[in-house]
């Protein structure tokens, strides 16, 4: 172990700084609970090997730019700060792992099991909200675990923040002590995302989903004003609630082995990439897009697993949170949260994969335009305002509609290189708040596109299982496709 690297690194700043926390990023640091944590879990191969020492070093010189990394997250009575942790110690956040192999079983199955034990084991709140584990020795190469508290950042703000670690990344800008223009804080920001665009639907929202959603927006565009007592807290959080009814008024999606209480264990799986060349190709020849490609072979892999497990799919459709983001790309490198959610609706009871891609391409036009993600990040920045068993009642109208989180995420074009090292394949999955019991993970990368999921051990012991259909459902696609003799959509 490098003894200098281990040593507690003092901060760069003059003593101790304490800074409020946004009130969507307080929502997502107390959205934890007992078979849910909010962490973003991601894996890197690496070929050749590189060694922790190397790994620490490049975490200092680089990671640590970003003073999010340096800051604890400490709860108070109007909800939470990021304060500077002076007793920080790298060997507390970039530590070895050796994986326990049991016998007969692969390096790939050891280290799926380890990320989806990570996945279900809580961070030191003690300490900042995030660590890398190494294992030195993996496929000839290493691998390298991360795992990032979602209140940190989202997966836009923390791809950037991978991606400057990595050989020749860029250094985070330097941030000015008072927010410029071009910068806004929070409630000038939230004005500009949320109200305004909001102000022209004004009238449909209420027609949709009642006047209390106006009361909502209401609470948000007077951010400064003073905060509630725990009573009126609560008596406003529960009105919150009611005023976004428009959850509420979702159907549910339908009931699958998928759908119910987790256990809180969890398992990983991912698969090996297909080409993104290819996947592209198939959607200009069906007039689709890459998104409807992969969501629609998403749709009929786990269609394909439920008639396997002994449940018809025909006719069944499961909901999926898709989180849509909300902030120019070039401010990624600010971290903090700032997405919302779109309610996606998979077909996976269709089983023509033709009649399946332009369902979905259908649903996908659908969401265009619409403004639920700006109202579903209004509920968790209002969320963020009240104690937590009113925060969970708000954001518990989401699970209870919900089978799965999914997200697509599209990745550098050619392979990176970190500490010398090609980055050979990589993957992460999202946590799901609530009771949901499936994250699925789509990402792009090196010229390949794969697919991850994460599940819950009750709900889906083996997800691989999924997984494994997920090409052979792209290669029936692609096969139907080219036999296709018509020009456009077919007529279902």
């Amino acid at each position: 172990m490098d003894g200098v690297a281990s040593t507690p690194q003092p901060s760069p700043h003059a003593g101790p700084r304490a800074e409020r926390m946004s009130r969507v990023d307080t929502a997502w640091l107390r959205m934890d609970n007992d078979v849910n944590l909010m962490m973003i879990v991601g894996v890197w191969l690496l070929a050749p090997a590189i060694t922790l020492p190397a790994l620490r070093e490049r975490v200092q010189a680089k990671l640590l730019q970003y003073d999010r990394f340096r800051q604890k997250a400490v709860h108070d009575a109007l909800g939470a700060q990021w304060v500077d942790d002076e007793a920080f110690d790298i060997a507390h956040h970039v530590l070895p792992m050796t994986l326990d192999r049991r016998p007969g079983e692969s390096e790939r199955h050891a280290l799926q099991r380890a990320c989806g034990e990570l996945a279900a084991t809580p961070l030191d709140p003690q300490r900042p909200l995030w660590q890398f584990h190494l294992v030195e020795d993996y496929e000839g190469g290493s691998a390298m675990v991360a795992r990032v508290h979602h209140c940190i950042g989202d997966g836009i703000a923390l791809i950037s923040v991978m991606m400057s670690i990595t050989d020749g990344g860029a250094d985070p800008p330097r941030r000015r002590r008072k927010p410029a223009a071009d910068e806004p804080h929070e409630p000038d920001w939230l004005a500009d995302a949320v109200l305004k665009p909001l102000t022209e639907l004004t009238i449909k929202a209420i027609g949709m989903y009642g006047s209390g959603v106006g009361k909502s927006m209401e609470v948000l565009a007077n951010p400064a004003q003073p905060l509630l007592s725990s009573v009126g807290m609560a008596r406003s959080g529960l009105q919150v609630a009611q005023d976004v009814a428009a959850l509420a008024l979702m159907s549910d999606d339908s009931p699958t082995l998928l759908k119910g209480k987790p256990a809180g264990r969890k398992v990983v799986a991912w698969g090996e990439p297909i080409p993104l060349e290819q996947v592209k190709t198939i959607g200009k020849g069906l007039g689709c897009t890459v998104n409807d490609v992969l969501l629609a072979c998403a749709a009929g892999a786990i269609g394909s697993w439920l008639a396997d497990q002994g449940q018809d799919p025909s006719g069944k459709e499961i909901r999926a949170m898709v989180p849509v983001n909300l902030r120019p790309l070039d401010k990624a490198w600010q971290l903090g949260n700032r997405f919302g959610l779109a309610p996606l609706v998979l077909p996976v009871g269709i089983a023509n994969p033709i009649e399946r891609v332009y369902a979905v391409h259908r649903r996908m036009a659908d969401m265009k335009g619409s403004y639920q993600p700006l109202l579903a990040f209004a509920i968790l920045s209002v969320s963020g305002l009240f104690i937590k068993p009113v925060q969970d009642a708000v954001l518990g109208l989401f699970a209870k509609k919900t089978t799965a989180v999914m997200t697509n995420v599209p990745g550098p074009a050619v392979p990176l290189k970190f500490c010398g090292s090609t980055l050979r394949q990589t993957m992460f999955w999202v946590p799901a708040s609530g009771d949901v019991g499936v994250g699925v993970s789509i990402l792009s990368y090196g010229g390949g596109v794969q697919f991850g999921l994460i599940t819950d051990e009750k709900l889906c012991p083996e997800p691989q299982q999924i997984i494994d259909r997920f090409e052979p459902q792209f290669e029936q696609l692609t096969w139907l496709t080219m036999m296709l003799p018509w020009a456009g959509e077919p007529d279902f």
